[in-house]
């Protein structure tokens, strides 16, 4: 029982661990938010679309412009932004389309920096955290004279779970920044598509 390894201890007198619970706790939230925030912003354009389209045809142009408003989706927001300045030139009206797509994007990517940040310091961490229980060991063996293995197997059990503890932080946050950079891009092709059809749906000139 004495030669047991306490891994509550070992976290508790770890401050890289420590460390890399704040690291996970912060992913965790900003990977929830940004859940949250793509399932309101995601939204399918050609729809969106077609309700305009049919509004605009029985001159509703009014409930066209509330319909999208209402809509959270980034596609019906750039949408319900081109109907408010449907007045202007084509090569005005695509402009703004463009600044409002770069708007929208950048809202789609916030704090997905966070996450790719995480996800490539969190190992180094983890990585420094092993450095300094390996030589935490050897000031233990140097300190006991010897003694075998039992006197430096608590320095190697912190080191080896700091590089884990790393790794469980880093890999769940580069997996779901790829996931949410990929639904970035899907959404702003969306968008793209959208804007160049609500031109040509306009008749800008």
């Amino acid at each position: 029982m004495g030669n047991e390894i306490n891994f509550l201890v070992i976290f508790r007198d770890s401050f890289t661990l420590i460390i890399l619970l704040f690291c996970s706790v912060i992913s965790f939230t900003f990977m929830f938010e940004r859940w949250w925030y793509f399932r309101r912003a995601d939204g399918k354009g050609d729809e969106i679309l077609g309700h305009v389209h049919k509004l605009l045809e029985q001159g509703k142009a009014d409930q066209a412009v509330s319909l999208t408003q209402k809509n959270p989706a980034a596609v019906a927001q750039v949408i319900h932004y081109g109907l408010l300045h449907s007045n202007r030139s084509r090569k005005d009206l695509e402009e703004l389309l463009a600044s409002k797509r770069l708007e929208e994007r950048m809202k789609l990517e916030r704090f997905l920096s966070v996450l790719g940040t995480l996800g490539n310091v969190a190992p180094f961490i983890g990585l420094f955290g092993t450095v300094v229980g390996i030589i935490k060991a050897f000031q233990d063996l140097a300190l006991a004279g010897g003694g075998g293995p039992s006197v430096v197997a608590r320095g190697i059990a912190e080191a080896l779970v700091a590089t884990a503890g790393g790794l469980v932080v880093a890999i769940p946050a580069v997996i779901i920044y790829n996931y949410f950079m990929r639904r970035v891009k899907s959404i702003a092709a969306d968008m793209e598509v959208a804007s160049t059809r609500l031109v040509v749906m306009l008749g800008a000139k």
